[in-house]
């Protein structure tokens, strides 16, 4: 045997996985895929048959999660593509500090306070003014491959 010491650098975060595989060919309308390293929010889908030996292909257009940019792929349908793990979860605003971060009440009574204000102007002024109004207000925060965001806001009445 040999005597050298070996040392390896891991770079992996432990836990789940980031995406899953699914067959490009049920993959519907609603659901997510992965175009281009992004997790997106598939809007249109259209499968085409090609020649006499080629694969049926399927086209997705799908909208970013988090950006709302539009991404399109052409996948043969019975490849598998990637799908994200999407997660929505709702936290109680508690404060908003003056860099942009906003201060979040989890279910365990916890603070989370790692998240931005959102980037989307409409969602953003219903925020900001409805925590100068002191509403109560619950924000959803949606998470896919290692990325978070707000996405909405519901409003749970007055303090």
């Amino acid at each position: 045997m040999s005597d050298e010491e070996h040392h390896f650098e891991s770079k992996a975060d432990a836990g789940a996985s980031k995406t899953y595989p699914q067959q490009a060919g049920t993959i519907r309308k609603n659901g997510y895929i992965v175009i281009k390293g992004r997790p997106c929010k598939v809007v249109e889908v259209s499968t085409s048959k090609t020649g006499k030996h080629g694969h049926a292909k399927c086209h997705f257009v799908g909208i970013d999660i988090f950006t709302a940019k539009k991404l399109e792929d052409i996948v043969p349908s019975s490849h598998n593509c990637d799908v994200p793990h999407v997660n929505r979860t709702d936290y109680q605003l508690i404060d908003i500090s003056e860099d942009g971060f906003v201060s979040l009440l989890t279910e365990n009574g916890n603070t989370k306070d790692d998240l931005r204000l959102p980037t989307d102007d409409s969602l953003l002024a219903q925020i900001k003014d409805g925590f100068a109004e002191g509403k109560d207000l619950v924000v959803s925060v949606m998470s896919a491959m290692g990325e978070e965001q707000i996405c909405s806001l519901k409003d749970i009445g007055p303090k």
